[in-house]
């Protein structure tokens, strides 16, 4: 079946425009092999999220250098259109009650839409055995990148890339700042996006910086939100020094401004709130307290972000 499976995979629906036959698809499923090999994508649901898109946008940078547009939305779910002995080999699973169709276009709606895509079994068992995704990945960049096979995996070894240079750019590494990464697309802001939400609490070591709490599952889901000090909306600050990790009660309390966190990176929780203060989620127990902070002071959140706060979203009366 694989011999059979590889053949196919030279032969990909791929749609004609004036600058040549669309990369997208083969982008695409190499992206779906990075994740594979990073042991990201292990079980066969395949979600819409940062690591995925990121994935995509990473390997477009480095194999096409054609006008396309470098469009995650459209060979998602144009994939659908591809068989194998007979049936698509890729499937997608909607949201109860949201339609997904070809106009979508970012991954952002497309997330809000698509639960997850999936293989059909038997191709999906393919990706799983090592020496088949090898010869998967061999047979896609020889046939669609040929020119651009060896810088590519030059590329993946090193670590080099857009990946690398946007978790530089969050955690507010000197050496990446030259590069001036900026969101230029709304694919490319909800890849920053998202990295910003596993990177902030991972760096809090996914617990509330408050309370302490810590909240995992077996899933690999936190429950711990990555809050921005300064709102995105007014500065697209999304480094680690513009975060702090809090879990959601506390987010939503953070962004009312019932509490905020001062330049000593102690609590202050506003005179305004009314509750029962023997309850164990009272707000005004943690006033005072002292927040738990990264073990690097390099990710320590920026006092200015945090006077911002205080004056301009807290409510201290």
């Amino acid at each position: 079946m694989l011999h059979q499976f590889l053949d196919k995979l030279t032969r990909l629906k791929r749609g004609v425009t004036k600058y040549g036959k669309a990369p997208h698809k083969p982008v695409l499923l190499l992206a779906f092999i990075d994740l594979i090999e990073k042991g990201i994508l292990t079980q066969n649901y395949v979600y819409v999220d940062a690591d995925l898109v990121g994935a995509f946008l990473e390997n477009w940078g480095l194999l096409v250098h054609t006008p396309h547009s470098a469009d995650f939305t459209q060979p998602f779910y144009y994939l659908q259109t591809d068989q194998f002995n007979g049936h698509p080999f890729w499937h997608l699973k909607a949201k109860p009650g949201c339609p997904v169709n070809a106009h979508i276009s970012s991954a952002k709606t497309l997330a809000q839409v698509v639960d997850y895509g999936h293989f059909a079994p038997e191709v999906f068992l393919l990706f799983m055995d090592p020496l088949s995704l090898t010869l998967i990945k061999t047979v896609l960049l020889d046939t669609y990148f040929p020119d651009k096979k060896a810088a590519y995996l030059r590329s993946k070894q090193t670590g080099e890339g857009y990946i690398n240079d946007l978790k530089g750019y969050i955690l507010s590494e000197p050496e990446v700042e030259y590069k001036h990464v900026q969101v230029i697309t709304e694919d490319e802001q909800f890849v920053r996006g998202g990295l910003f939400k596993k990177m902030v609490p991972k760096m809090y070591n996914n617990s509330c910086c408050i309370t302490g709490m810590h909240v995992e599952s077996t899933y690999g889901h936190t429950f711990i939100d990555a809050c921005h000090i300064v709102p995105f909306s007014l500065t697209h600050n999304d480094t680690i020094k513009n975060g702090i990790a809090l879990c959601p009660n506390l987010h939503r309390a953070f962004d009312r401004g019932l509490i905020t966190i001062d330049t000593a990176y102690r609590v202050k929780v506003s005179a305004g709130v009314i509750e029962n203060a023997g309850h164990p989620y009272s707000l005004k127990q943690f006033n005072g307290l002292p927040i738990n902070l990264p073990a690097d002071r390099r990710y320590y959140p920026d006092p200015a972000n945090l006077e911002w706060h205080g004056g301009n979203v807290f409510k201290g009366g």
